[in-house]
């Protein structure tokens, strides 16, 4: 009987070593929250279970590349930004995402995370600066909110509400409310609650009108890497 073939050890090696679906690792302008307009370097990883109505990444929903660690970490290092942002897709989707971070704070990045907030955020390095997106009603997702999530922000944290109408501003102000989070950052336990208009769809006059008269505290924004290079622009 003849013994079983080995697998060369370099094919070994690749399978033991981590790995995640990468759709594109680029450097450009932060464009959203309280880090907008600082040099960034972004990964974005593939897929997403969610469909929210006004998407504007479906392109990360499939394909991507097969990424070790190292060569993400190599990847990142091409870049002179210090500061990291990783997103999707969704990336606490990939349970590997939580190492990575980790890999990358350790490399002496600032890191960033932009979640759905759909997923357990708890298992975070308490060193990342959390990104959240609670998902509105008009985005057809506000029911895979998981608002345990929010026991888990802290000082460097944000929440973020996408307003595609005046139903979504609603919803924002009475969970803002309800959930004390304008007093969390009154009080300094989370960094900032942030508002935007869906592009294309809300336009920014009426969203502004209706933050001032409510005296909501929130931090206005727009999207501003689609100000600089276009809407339809990928890898920006």
């Amino acid at each position: 009987m003849q013994p079983e073939a080995r697998k060369p050890a370099t094919r070994d090696k690749e399978m033991a070593e981590p790995f995640l679906r990468v759709t594109e690792i680029f450097h450009s302008i932060q464009g959203e929250s309280t880090w907008a307009g600082v040099p960034c370097t972004f990964i974005r990883l593939t897929g997403c279970p969610l469909r929210c109505s006004w998407c504007d990444t479906e392109y990360a929903f499939h394909g991507g590349s097969r990424m070790t660690f190292d060569e993400i970490i190599e990847a990142v290092a091409r870049y002179p930004a210090r500061v990291v942002e990783v997103t999707g897709g969704e990336p606490l989707a990939h349970p590997g995402a939580f190492d990575l971070t980790h890999r990358l704070l350790d490399e002496g990045h600032t890191v960033l995370v932009e979640t759905s907030g759909a997923f357990d955020v708890a298992a975070l390095d308490p060193r990342v600066h959390k990104i959240m997106d609670l998902k509105c009603p008009g985005s057809g997702e506000s029911h895979r909110n998981l608002w345990a999530n929010l026991d888990h922000l802290s000082e460097r944290d944000e929440v973020k509400f996408v307003v595609k109408d005046r139903t979504d501003f609603e919803w924002a102000r009475d969970t803002i409310a309800r959930y004390g989070l304008d007093q969390k950052v009154r009080d300094g336990t989370l960094r900032a609650l942030l508002m935007s208009p869906v592009w294309g769809e809300m336009e920014l006059q009426p969203l502004a009108a209706w933050i001032l008269e409510e005296g909501l505290p929130v931090r206005f924004q727009v999207q501003v890497h689609k100000l600089i290079w276009g809407a339809d622009a990928k890898g920006v």
